[in-house]
């Protein structure tokens, strides 16, 4: 079987995995609440000769999905959450609430049925050519708030592999060589006296006062932290509707991010520094729960050049009238600056990104990739991802492609709406050929996992993988908190 079969082969079965993408575009699942989700997933990898394991790492919808025997053995990564609050009706051009209250603002649902398509046609080559070598599609939920990769890391779950391919809808295509910064994310509570505010406020110690003091105190330390780390917060309990109370309950949710663990650690310390005191001049109490944390991305430029060869020999698609006016109409609801999308993968280089901004010009839809340089540096990336405790297992790499239009902001209802369209479902498909080729290549050249693994124990220099999470911490939905 040929790299040309399996595109034949994920053509043939394209039908199968739009409609896995449309399936989890309605269920829109939160982290670790992705039952249907999941179960979509391994009933149909259950017909199709995968040995499926149920909660990988002890999560209840996490799976991993197994073919074939021997090395080399390749994994592959399927994400399949949703966005809460993110309701929005697919293939509208302006913001209409949709039949669930959460959405794909990321595009999860292509995500997996991507990775599900390349499993797949690595099942078949495996099956047709009788080589030696393994395929696993690893269900991984949580992604959004939950770094759901990095609690199956801790318990084991990427060990013995190989090598390890992801990809993520986009608005370019690339290949995703970039740094993503590490995280933790952690939950202040709060806990004081309520009283009547007017009648005895003497006697009440209010835990909103504490949360917004704790507030304050982190925004003055924004100025004395590194330039590169990130600060955000939600306040999840203002402790009721009810002004002429003292608030005895307040709760606030910090996301802590650096691009090293190192870094978040040192911040989270002085940040629970802030807390307590915050909560010594409310005389209030403070409990801080530890909810989940994630490592920074490792690049591997071995793998990428692997991704990005396969990428050049495979043919983009082609839009349609209908839906670059689509993305057109869409890119006018939007504030994002021309351009930004390739700065994602060429902010260091200053000539190509004018060279590519260029020639994405007023386009409202990608139709080139980008260019993959190895050995330059790679970007580091303002955001994160669990992916990076995989990459400090496993070589790892990642690509991009076109699921949506230029100019669509990242967890937005534009992207939402996009999710369900012919748009996405051209995205991946070619995700999955893509992906599917790579590990073809290092079934057939096993020397180049080989060569990954060395550029990562050198990227490491003698730095072992440590999770960040407390043994005791246990992976929680949105609602649990």
């Amino acid at each position: 079987m040929q790299k040309k079969q399996v595109s034949e082969y994920i053509d043939r079965i394209q039908g199968t995995l739009t409609a896995v993408s449309d399936k989890i575009w309605d269920f829109a699942e939160t982290a670790f609440e992705e039952f249907q989700s999941a179960g979509l997933f391994k009933e149909i990898l259950a017909k199709e000769g995968f040995n499926v394991q149920d909660k990988t790492g002890a999560i209840d919808t996490a799976f991993t999905a197994s073919y074939g025997a021997g090395p080399p053995v390749i994994g592959l990564l399927a994400e399949y959450d949703a966005l809460s609050g993110m309701s929005q009706k697919a293939g509208s051009r302006v913001r209409e609430p949709g039949p669930s209250q959460n959405g794909h603002g990321c595009g999860h649902n292509l995500l997996g049925a991507g990775s599900l398509g390349a499993a797949l046609a690595v099942k078949e080559y495996l099956a047709t050519s009788k080589r030696s070598g393994t395929v696993k599609l690893f269900g991984c939920p949580g992604e959004e708030g939950g770094s759901g990769k990095a609690f199956m890391a801790r318990e084991g779950a990427f060990n013995g592999l190989d090598a390890a391919f992801c990809w993520h809808p986009m608005a370019i295509n690339g290949v995703f060589d970039v740094s993503l910064l590490a995280n933790y994310q952690i939950l202040y509570k709060f806990t004081g006296l309520s009283s009547h505010a007017a009648a005895s406020p003497h006697l009440g110690r209010s835990a909103l006062d504490a949360v917004e003091l704790m507030n304050v105190g982190v925004q003055f330390l924004r100025e004395h932290v590194i330039q590169e780390a990130r600060i955000h917060y939600a306040i999840t309990n203002t402790g009721g509707f009810s002004p002429n109370v003292v608030q005895p309950q307040g709760e606030v949710l910090y996301l802590i991010r650096a691009p090293k663990m190192y870094q978040v650690e040192e911040i989270y310390q002085r940040i629970n520094k802030i807390a307590r005191g915050a909560a010594m001049m409310t005389e209030t109490d403070v409990a801080i729960d530890f909810v989940k944390a994630c490592a920074n991305v490792i690049p591997n430029k071995t793998l990428g050049q692997v991704l990005y060869d396969n990428f050049l020999a495979e043919k983009l698609p082609e839009y349609t009238p209908e839906e670059q006016a689509f993305t057109e109409a869409l890119k006018n609801t939007s504030p994002k600056k021309p351009g930004s999308e390739a700065s994602m993968l060429l902010g260091h280089l200053e000539k190509d990104l004018a060279e590519y901004t260029q020639k994405l010009g007023e386009k409202s839809l990608c139709d080139m990739i980008l260019p993959f340089y190895n050995p330059g540096p790679e970007v580091v990336f303002p955001g994160s991802s669990d992916v990076g405790d995989v990459s400090w297992l496993v070589p790892t790499a990642q690509i991009v492609t076109a699921s949506y239009g230029l100019g669509t902001p990242e967890h937005s209802w534009q992207l939402v709406s996009q999710g369900k369209t012919s748009i996405g479902h051209k995205g991946l498909i070619l995700a999955a050929k893509v992906l599917a080729w790579a590990c073809v290549d290092i079934i057939e050249q096993p020397s180049l996992a080989e060569k990954a693994k060395a550029e990562l124990s050198r990227r490491l220099a003698g730095h072992a993988y440590r999770s960040a999470i407390p043994r005791e911490v246990k992976p929680r939905a949105i609602s649990k908190l």
